[in-house]
């Protein structure tokens, strides 16, 4: 199987995110393995996707670290080959990080992705899907029942008036970007400072106004699903729990947060259940879920990252689980002579 996966930058990679862990098990059984950053891509005159692509020069790798040391050193391997001659491709890269530097840059995985979906290439997940998952209105489109009331405006009087109705405990951010950045948790005594919130969240764009769940004082889950599936791999569940620290409330890692061991019982499989239909349709095979009690604080669609943390509480290789998945599409697609809908082969 060849397999691409396209990154924001090959030089910004690390060998602790999930991108690395999946290339790396995917060069340990067996397969051909190339990545290239979304400016490497180009279309050519002859109507087919190129990318200027890195790959290694061994075949197997004991850790991570080793084979992202082969692929961004001197020794890497460099090609510019075609995608549409690629089994699968992995669209990897987070466009809210691009959103400052390279605002070009945020949609190209998803342009050329669709490109290649015409030569029978399987990528994923889905652009088409990804396209609509571009800000977090797309969280908007999936039941109440698993979200916390939330406000998407512009407008001061609109956010003072949805505190007031919270009983002036809420959470701010922008509608555009992740990892815990320009995220405030507003409470009564904060009021007089609101102006000042508003305004360096909007700065960016649209404002979300979202209800507080005192849950979140005891961190989230993050629970992976596979195929529309939480992924389980020798009976152990791909998951992990952030726990903020101090008076910090963003459980993100690089916002201050620590991991620990998560349990996954009824409420968080009946949340994945709720959305799953959504993901389904929209053809996105590997999402991750962050669940606060019986609520879902974000769907990430884009890169989700973290299968090496659930590893270390949980003992099993979840990357192993995603690369077998996808052995199993591309043979589908070789039974079909390549001709079959992405979204449907997305989440089979």
């Amino acid at each position: 199987m060849r397999i691409g996966f396209v990154v924001n930058d090959i030089r910004s990679e690390e060998a602790g995110y999930t991108t690395s862990r999946l290339a790396t098990a995917a060069m340990n059984l067996g397969h051909e393995v190339w990545v290239m950053g979304v400016g490497d891509l180009a279309y050519d005159v002859d109507e087919h996707v190129h990318g200027r692509a890195r790959g290694v020069p061994k075949k197997r790798y004991k850790t991570s670290d080793n084979y992202l040391r082969d692929l961004q050193g001197r020794h890497a391997v460099v090609q510019r080959i075609n995608i549409n001659e690629l089994d699968v491709l992995l669209l990897r890269n987070d466009p809210s990080g691009d959103a400052v530097g390279r605002p070009w840059a945020m949609t190209a995985g998803i342009l050329f992705g669709r490109v290649a979906l015409r030569h029978g290439v399987i990528v994923l997940n889905d652009p088409n899907g990804l396209g609509k998952a571009m800000t977090k209105m797309y969280f908007q489109t999936f039941p109440q029942e698993v979200r916390p009331k939330t406000l998407i405006t512009r407008d001061r009087d609109e956010i003072k008036a949805f505190a007031r109705d919270q009983g002036g405990t809420i959470v701010l951010k922008p509608l555009q970007g992740s990892g815990g950045q320009s995220v405030f948790l507003v409470r009564p005594d904060d009021v007089p400072n609101l102006n000042q919130m508003i305004d360096a969240v909007s700065r960016d764009g649209y404002v979300i106004a979202q209800e507080y769940l005192p849950a979140a004082a005891e961190g989230d889950t993050r629970l992976f699903l596979m195929n529309g599936q939480p992924l389980r791999y020798k009976g152990k569940y791909a998951a992990f729990r952030r726990v903020r620290s101090g008076g910090d409330m963003r459980s993100n890692i690089h916002a201050g947060g620590k991991l620990g061991r998560a349990e996954i019982g009824t409420t968080a499989l009946r949340v994945a259940e709720i959305v799953r239909p959504k993901l389904v349709e929209d053809g996105m095979f590997l999402v991750g879920l962050d669940i606060v009690g019986d609520k879902l604080m974000e769907i990430n669609v884009f890169s989700p990252g973290g299968l090496g943390s659930a590893q270390k509480f949980e003992g099993v290789n979840f990357c192993h689980a995603v690369i077998q998945a996808l052995e199993r599409k591309a043979q589908y697609m070789e039974f079909y002579q390549r001709n079959f809908n992405n979204v449907d082969m997305a989440t089979l």
